[in-house]
């Protein structure tokens, strides 16, 4: 799938413009949060220092929750099934209470700190909608639990914009898996048909959300690993080359007028 001017709603593959629409939920990693391309090795690195692991001890635990996390990942392209930072550090022979690993896990949260915050057009975008009576949602997969997102929302200022969120976290599910987004409507008290979803992975955030009835605009902005891709045959509702777009796109469905 390439990047594209924004799609005419109601074309073959898309949604009807008979719905109205009661929310907009957000995918959080490359779309409320800018993309940054991470280095995943370099992340259990710092957790490994932080634990107080040295010289082959380093590598040696680097490694090991490295291939673990990835092997969650991995099932949950394939199966669908979610994971827990805690799961993960258990597969990789840690105790999650352990001091040293509480110690690691802080130092992880650190380095991953910068790449966290939410992207500047995000307060603005979310009280326009908020303002046409729209409500806000996060859908997200992720290891980590409910309150740490929340403090991030908290910290940049936004949590009180979110009138429900979800994380993979706290359910069986990851994105594309339906039931996660039939969850995700059910947080912001909405029909999955009266939802759009944005996201900038196309076989999570497009082939996901429609799977539920819902629209999707997809952000073609995001480097993804060749390796995080899986092919479909999803085309999105619509593209989104800048967040400001998004107002645009769904004022225009909101009325049932085709976009321009």
């Amino acid at each position: 799938m390439t990047a594209s001017s924004p799609l005419v709603p109601g074309e073959e593959g898309q949604a009807p413009l008979s719905r109205s629409i009661d929310a907009v939920i957000f995918d959080w990693g490359g779309t409320i949060t800018p993309w940054h391309t991470v280095d995943h090795r370099a992340q259990w690195h710092a957790f490994a220092q932080g634990m107080g692991a040295i010289a082959c001890s380093l590598n040696d635990t680097a490694s090991a929750v490295l291939a673990a996390e990835d092997r969650a990942w991995e099932r949950g392209r394939r199966e669908g099934s979610s994971a827990r930072l805690e799961e993960i550090l258990r597969e990789a022979g840690l105790e999650p209470e352990h001091e040293a690993t509480q110690a690691g896990v802080a130092a992880y949260r650190e380095f991953w700190e910068p790449h966290t915050f939410t992207h500047p057009a995000i307060p603005s975008l979310w009280e326009a909608l908020r303002a046409k009576g729209i409500r806000i949602g996060v859908l997200s997969n992720t290891i980590w639990d409910r309150d740490y997102h929340r403090e991030i929302f908290a910290r940049d200022g936004v949590l009180h914009l979110i009138d429900g969120d979800l994380y993979s976290s706290e359910t069986p599910w990851v994105k594309p898996r339906t039931e996660i987004f039939v969850a995700a409507a059910a947080a912001v008290e909405a029909d999955p048909t009266r939802c759009v979803y944005v996201g900038d992975r196309s076989f999570e955030d497009v082939h996901g959300p429609q799977s539920a009835g819902m629209r999707a605009i997809w952000i073609p902005h995001s480097d993804i690993p060749e390796s995080q891709q899986v092919s479909h045959d999803a085309t999105p509702d619509a593209v989104a080359h800048d967040l400001a777009d998004i107002e645009h796109i769904v004022a225009q469905w909101s009325v049932g007028r085709p976009l321009r």
